[in-house]
């Protein structure tokens, strides 16, 4: 395997790409609560990513070849979904674990923010 160093300017790029990325997180982070959808996330998140930043949603359209091409501009996996889940009509509930994968791509540098997991309200534990 190769490594390639980057210029100065590419990783200026880098650092670019993953400042907006992480911005799109801390953007969304207030919606993620019990009674929205991770369709609305996702809506909230793309709307934010295209209008606002100018950047490209990494997820939406991308298809290895052979496969469908990915529909959302981000991930959303609840509970026991590991990752990768498909961002739909699932309403969030108190105590559920939410897990948001977002990829942004900017001027051709593409960044995602690691360790993403957002909560919603926890659940009261019983007294005793």
């Amino acid at each position: 395997m190769t490594v390639t160093i980057k210029t100065g300017a590419e990783i200026e790029g880098m650092r670019v790409a993953g400042r907006l990325a992480s911005e799109v997180l801390d953007y969304v982070t207030p919606f993620v609560k019990p009674g929205v959808t991770t369709g609305e996330l996702d809506r909230l998140c793309h709307d934010y990513m295209v209008n606002v930043q100018g950047t490209v949603p990494a997820p939406l359209n991308y298809a290895p070849s052979g496969h469908t091409p990915y529909p959302k501009s981000i991930c959303t996996s609840v509970n026991n979904q590991v990752c990768h889940g498909v961002p739909g009509e699932k309403v969030l509930k108190n105590g559920d674990i939410v897990n948001l994968d977002i990829t942004v791509i900017k001027d051709g540098c593409t960044a995602t923010p690691a360790g993403c997991s957002r909560w919603a309200k926890p659940r009261s534990r019983p007294s005793g």
